[in-house]
């Protein structure tokens, strides 16, 4: 995480501890139970029915890993990442945590009289990563190296190696490194299949600098979405996490890696109690896509999904709020060949359940491309089994790059839509184009996916046709007045 990036990243952060809680001592607490002395009690001259209270099944007494041992054994892994390099900002960066968005609480608006102009800021960082293979493999997150020219991987012998950063997914956050150097000290990579909230879990890293801190908590819950279109089933826990404890591994009691430290939620820009971590099955698994071939692929279905609250599912006459109500479908996409219709609720993929409907861009995305879904469907009333081929997400890009080029002359890097009605009504916007993807000119100068296009040199837009024939009069450059949630803003895009 780069000292720049304290203010200006998500708070996706690693951990590096390891837990320092003995287990001599605990073992001790529980060796000494308390033993009654036996008291004689006569006997009743008759028999009597003696009525008794059913006994409560007792629970087993545990107890705690062996946390010094883990980190003697595993902390020498346990690698510490510094970063340097620059990155294009467009200065129109929101302040997310002023408008109630504790994941992105770094970003903020720039002040001055260069707000709104692209420039290029220098960027270094912190981070943390584990070895996991002898030979100079590493895993740590995609974001601690985002933008990056030079990466530097320091062990706990104090050596450092300059890494090469042979792939990252931004989607899942992974990014794999590779330094010069054998027979190094490696982790032990565990399962999340049998993982159960209440487990002790240990994590290691560097938080704001402190190399090989230590810290431990327990599971909180499994299979957690977040709001920020990433494609992972987090595991949650109470775990201490700060800036540069991203990339650390998190640990099982028996010493195995179980996940990969990456977010926490937080109002103050500081750890709040509630850290996430990337499973390690999900890791391992764009990993070794990453060493396959240098980039990571994902599965697309091509459906817009909605959380499915108790109105809706009383609308729907679901037994339970549960599951993905589609709210449309994309033409040509792999749902619509399937046959979903908007007002259907996707209730399980392959016999997994889809509880909240973050639960199915999860599932999808860490498919891959070419794989054959059974959907699970309630539509009306009944349930239905659909068949469907996903495709892949990069296709989704290729596709709008073509249709940038149709709508403005390849020259912003924009693909919009109307608006429809019912987005009209949800957000009190008469007329405007939605950014359906962005990139070129228009990414780099701030424009994101969900904005609303409202007018191009201060000429309202209403239709892509208007948007094409006012971007192709341009010149050198386009002001752009764009509505993101309740602002709204001009972007200056160059487009000479």
């Amino acid at each position: 995480m780069t000292q720049a990036q304290f203010k200006s990243v998500p708070l996706v952060l690693a951990l590096l501890g390891a837990g320092v809680i003995g287990g001599a001592g605990v073992e001790a607490l529980h060796r000494n139970a308390v033993n009654a002395a036996p008291t004689t009690v006569a006997a009743p001259a008759t028999p009597t029915a003696v009525a008794t209270a059913p006994v409560a099944p007792a629970l087993a007494a545990s107890t705690l890993p062996d946390f010094p041992r883990i980190t003697e054994r595993y902390g020498p892994a346990v690698v510490n990442i510094s970063v340097s390099g620059t990155r294009k900002t467009s200065g129109m960066e929101m302040d997310a945590q002023a408008l109630g968005d504790p994941f992105e609480f770094f970003r903020r608006f720039q002040q001055g009289p260069n707000r709104g102009t692209p420039r290029e800021v220098p960027v270094r960082g912190m981070g943390s990563g584990f070895i996991i293979g002898a030979d100079g493999v590493i895993l740590t997150n995609a974001h601690v190296v985002k933008d990056a020219s030079e990466v530097t991987v320091k062990l706990t012998d104090r050596r450092e190696y300059r890494a090469k950063v042979l792939g990252s997914d931004p989607k899942t956050d992974v990014a794999v490194l590779k330094i010069e150097a054998r027979n190094l000290p490696v982790v032990t990579l565990g399962n999340t299949k049998d993982l159960r909230p209440g487990e002790w879990v240990l994590a290691i890293g560097s938080p704001f600098g402190f190399e090989n801190t230590v810290t431990a908590g327990v599971v909180s819950a499994k299979g957690r979405s977040l709001p920020d279109d990433s494609a992972v089933p987090f595991i949650q826990t109470d775990v201490a996490v700060n800036p540069g404890n991203s990339g650390g591994p998190l640990f099982n009691g028996r010493g195995e890696v179980i996940g990969m430290n990456s977010q926490i939620y937080s109002q103050s820009g500081g750890y709040m109690g509630v850290s996430f971590a990337i499973p390690i099955d999900v890791a391992v698994r764009i990993k070794d896509q990453i060493v396959a071939t240098g980039s990571a692929q994902h599965a697309r279905l091509g459906v817009t999904v909605q959380e499915v609250n108790q109105t809706l599912a009383d609308s729907f006459k679901l037994d339970r709020p549960e599951g993905a109500l589609v709210a449309s479908v994309e033409k040509g996409s792999p749902a619509e060949k399937a046959g979903l219709q908007p007002g259907d609720v996707i209730r399980g993929v392959n016999g997994q359940a889809i509880v909240a409907s973050g639960d199915l861009p999860a599932m999808v995305g860490l498919s891959k491309p070419g794989d054959r879904v059974v959907l699970q469907v309630w539509r009306q009333g009944k349930k239905v089994d659909l068949n469907a081929q996903l495709a892949s997400a990069n296709e989704k890009v290729a596709k709008a790059e073509a249709r940038n080029e149709n709508a403005t002359g390849g020259k912003l890097g924009l693909a919009l839509r109307p608006l429809q009605e019912g987005e009209k009504r949800q957000s009190g916007i008469k007329e405007g184009l939605v950014v359906e993807d962005v990139g070129g000119a228009a990414a780099r100068a701030g424009v994101e996916p969900g904005d609303v296009l409202l007018a191009i040199n201060g000429a309202p837009v209403k239709s892509v046709e208007q948007a094409r024939s006012a971007i192709g009069k341009s010149d050198k450059s386009v002001a752009l007045l764009i509505q993101r949630g309740d602002d709204k803003i001009f972007v200056p895009v160059r487009i000479g």
